[in-house]
């Protein structure tokens, strides 16, 4: 929820730049104020198919929501939220507009058509080409801004479908990661945490299933040596859906603290929402101490002239010196401009290239994999690997791209120093793209020569040998059916089985070399796709923030020379009480700057 002493803070922060005539100032502690009063606090719910994902979210908020059956895939994201009317269901459909922006098209549906547009039953290979739904209920547990975000499980970690997950981390406050309780961790879930907590700062673990498994103590314990061994750091939660939903409906305490779910609402409150007022109250602790320093900067200019005259034209001269690097600091030719622009251009042509590079290698890797296989045997398990070694390679592509491009941000962030302003954007509130589809590995038809055909192309080079030799042994004087004809007949019969038999293994073969550089170049279309999006988005909320940095510094430092200047024509009578007045308001934005750092003071 947004915490109310941010508010109260950046409403008081309000007043004063009002009262000092600073509108640019007063935008940006507007900006400020939208994000923290935002109660929404995203938890995005993921991990392989049939899972018990959605069954853990319906429990989570105890209503029938997500389609949860055996034969039912999640297809589609569904973010449930709160509500205090009633229940309500809204398809969203994303799309780019003529300069790029996202419009998002809202449709309400009723309630009993949410499966039609989020299970794969449903809603086929998002025929419907649905963005996300949002499904809003009335819950207390939601009412405190907690918004859950039900993933889809189709193809799982291991797929490039699930690796796409990754364009949404960065947008989430909180990521639990399911697993059932039926067997320990797998390496992509494994490789998927450790990618996880790289890019969302609170990650945990939730076990599901307790109450199918009597050995689910067992695998909890696994599961924690696996994470150990890896160094995640992460809470591991055993819960059962099924004995939550029946605490609730028997209003029984001991069944819930028996599921598990009393563990995991707790962190849920005490951990995530917790974290997310922490973040709120230093959002507007920075802010508000950067602005403070802002309007001080002129009072203490003026009141260093009142008070050394003979000095003020050094001072002045100091100050003009300073408004030029802000001036400078605005121009298109600024030194954070070209780090910026030149920056995002090297990093888009490096993830570009090691996406193609690790995605070529794989291709090169599947390909030299069939030359030793027959794809009819191996299919499946090929198909199992080849979207794990895919979803490995295009999720590690994208965590180095988000890496890259914080780093980056930093590095922009450098140039800002000699002015006091370091700050940087919020950028986990972007919309995650990802919105793609990425088609499945197609299995090709895989043509077998069966025991009618083998006869019948067995006849048919028989009837080759017959026709040849028996020409030339009727020469001799023999028969046209000898000993020496059938025996013709029967090798060039099994030759003739032998080569098509290697004919048809030839074209298995190239038609499954086919299907893998159709669902690679698939892959990197898309995947390439989000990781460029997700890099412009940067860049443009880099551009615009720093741009606005660089204005605020410009008027501020303006401001400081004309104040200056105007005290060393100031009258000596009127210089006390001047120095005096400006006194009183530096320490007015003193006590202020002192409760905006007393907010974060015990974070």
């Amino acid at each position: 929820m947004a915490s109310t002493p941010a508010l109260d803070l950046i409403d008081l922060a309000k007043k004063a730049t009002t009262a000092y005539h600073r509108p640019d100032l007063t935008e940006r502690l507007d900006a400020t104020r939208r994000r923290v009063a935002d109660p929404d606090v995203r938890v995005l719910v993921v991990g392989e198919f049939k899972q018990g994902k959605s069954a853990l979210v319906n429990a989570l908020v105890s209503a029938d929501i997500c389609p949860v059956d055996d034969d039912i895939a999640t297809a589609v994201t569904t973010a449930v939220r709160y509500t205090d009317g009633n229940p309500s269901v809204t398809v969203v459909r994303e799309s780019a507009g003529p300069s790029g922006e996202v419009r998002a098209e809202r449709t309400d549906v009723p309630f009993t058509d949410l499966q039609r547009y989020v299970s794969e039953a449903g809603n086929p290979g998002n025929r419907e080409h649905v963005s996300h739904v949002e499904v809003t209920v009335p819950r207390k547990l939601l009412s405190t801004g907690l918004v859950v975000v039900d993933t889809p499980g189709v193809g799982g970690l291991g797929s490039a479908h699930g690796a796409m997950t990754m364009a949404a981390l960065p947008t989430a406050d909180a990521v639990l990661l399911v697993s059932d309780s039926a067997t320990e961790y797998t390496a992509p879930e494994l490789r998927f945490l450790q990618q996880a907590t790289a890019l969302c700062p609170t990650v945990a673990c939730v076990v599901t299933k307790t109450d199918l498994y009597p050995e689910w103590r067992r695998i909890v314990e696994l599961d924690r040596g696996h994470l150990d061994r890896r160094g995640v750091r992460v809470p591991l939660l055993p819960v059962s859906s099924v004995l939550r939903r029946a605490a609730a409906a028997s209003n029984d305490a001991a069944l819930n603290e028996e599921s598990g779910f009393k563990a995991l609402v707790t962190y849920l409150r005490e951990q995530v929402l917790a974290q997310s007022e922490r973040n709120d109250r230093r959002a507007a602790s920075d802010d508000v101490v950067a602005i403070v320093e802002q309007i001080s900067y002129r009072m203490r200019a003026e009141l260093q002239a009142q008070a050394d005259p003979v000095g003020a034209d050094r001072l002045i001269a100091q100050l003009q010196q300073a408004k030029q690097r802000a001036e400078d600091l605005k121009a298109r030719s600024a030194r954070w401009q070209t780090t910026l622009n030149d920056g995002f251009g090297d990093l888009q042509s490096d993830i570009d290239h090691d996406l193609r590079d690790r995605m070529r290698a794989l291709q090169k890797e599947a390909e030299e994999h069939l030359e030793t296989e027959d794809p009819a045997e191996v299919w499946d398990q090929f198909a199992e690997w080849l979207h794990a070694a895919v979803a490995q390679s295009a999720s590690t592509n994208f965590v180095w791209a988000s890496q890259r491009a914080q780093h980056l941000s930093l590095l922009v962030a450098d140039h800002f120093v000699a002015g006091g302003q370091v700050a940087l954007p919020d950028l986990s509130r972007r919309s995650p793209s990802g919105n793609g589809q990425v088609h499945p590995l197609v299995r090709p038809e895989m043509a077998k020569l069966h025991l009618g055909s083998a006869l019948i192309t067995g006849m048919r080079g028989g009837q080759g040998g017959v026709m040849m030799f028996g020409l030339i042994t009727s020469l001799a004087g023999m028969a046209m059916l000898n000993p020496i004809t059938g025996a013709a007949a029967l090798l060039l019969g099994a030759k003739g089985v032998r080569d098509e038999r290697k004919r048809l293994l030839e074209r298995r073969r190239s038609d499954a070399k086919q299907a893998v550089r159709r669902h690679i170049d698939d892959v990197t279309f898309q995947v390439g796709k989000d990781s460029r999006d997700m890099l412009r988005g940067v860049q443009r909320a880099l551009r615009d923030h720093f741009q606005e940095i660089a204005q605020q510094v410009s008027t501020s430092m303006s401001e400081s020379v004309a104040s200056a200047q105007a005290a060393v024509n100031t009258v000596t009578s009127e210089r006390e009480e001047r120095a005096r007045n400006l006194s009183a308001e530096l320490d007015r934005l003193a006590t202020l700057e002192k409760k905006a750092r007393a907010l974060v003071a015990h974070d």
